[in-house]
């Protein structure tokens, strides 16, 4: 096998998948709460030194001179930074100011519940005084329980997710966060749920009513992103029609007797 056009065929997968992460991004700019993905790309310097002090393989095991041509690929990551906040002038739309998540009772369309987590705070009313989410889940509180409250009477929440009507309080949105992110896969558009090694830790955010968090994406650098990811992978293409066409020239004209 060439390796050249190995080199160039992995270039191109990389770009790819730093085209469908960016491409996703794109699409959710206005998805309330959504956070930005991307893809690594790693070094052939940082490969090759992290290999040779990796000790878990014993040089002699090795054919001298092996070696794995092309891009490493690296790992989707998302961008965890705040959104900028719109304001609603709606009392039951919450924005969470630092770390944290609110916690959604999901119910899928088998029927099975289960919790997620969601930055997205657009909450109405249900007839019977139930808060839920746009799409009918139930909002949780402080102890994993449904929020029900009167339809009727006026709603206050302050910065510490407590709900007041009539100056008395009814309830506390829930506010979940956790050790390590790296321990939520996300569901959907703008929700993550828990795997396995998931802590959850007290939130230190806060609960600005009235408002809503917007996406992070930026279409002015995401736009710039994709003109440079489109430029590598023609550049990867052109390197396969050049070795293709050395080849076809090597095999048509370097055996033909002169």
């Amino acid at each position: 096998m060439v390796k050249g056009l190995y080199t160039a065929y992995t270039g191109m997968l990389n770009e790819q998948r730093r085209m469908d992460a960016l491409a996703n991004s794109l699409a959710n700019v206005n998805t309330t709460g959504f956070k930005k993905e991307g893809a690594t790309s790693q070094a052939f310097d940082d490969i090759l030194a992290y290999n040779i002090k990796d000790k878990s393989e014993f040089f002699l095991t090795q054919r001298e001179g092996s070696m794995v041509p092309g891009v490493k690929l690296g790992e989707t990551y998302v961008d965890w930074s705040e959104g900028p906040f719109k304001e609603t002038h709606s009392d039951l739309d919450l924005a969470i100011a630092g770390n944290g998540f609110f916690a959604i009772e999901f119910t899928s369309k088998d029927g099975e519940t289960s919790t997620k987590y969601t930055r997205d705070g657009s909450f109405t009313l249900t007839q019977e005084g139930d808060l839920v989410t746009k799409d009918g889940d139930f909002v949780l509180d402080t102890m994993g329980n449904h929020i029900r409250l009167n339809p009727v009477q006026d709603v206050r929440i302050n910065r510490a997710g407590e709900i007041y009507q009539n100056d008395a309080q009814v309830g506390t949105v829930g506010i979940t966060d956790f050790e390590d992110y790296n321990y939520l896969e996300h569901y959907g558009e703008n929700m993550w749920q828990t795997v396995e090694g998931a802590n959850e830790v007290p939130a230190a955010a806060q609960v600005i009513s009235g408002y809503l968090e917007q996406s992070n994406v930026n279409i002015v650098y995401e736009m710039t992103n994709m003109i440079a990811i489109q430029r590598n992978y023609e550049s990867n293409q052109r390197v396969i029609t050049t070795i293709d066409s050395t080849l076809q020239t090597a095999v048509n004209n370097l055996g033909r007797l002169t």
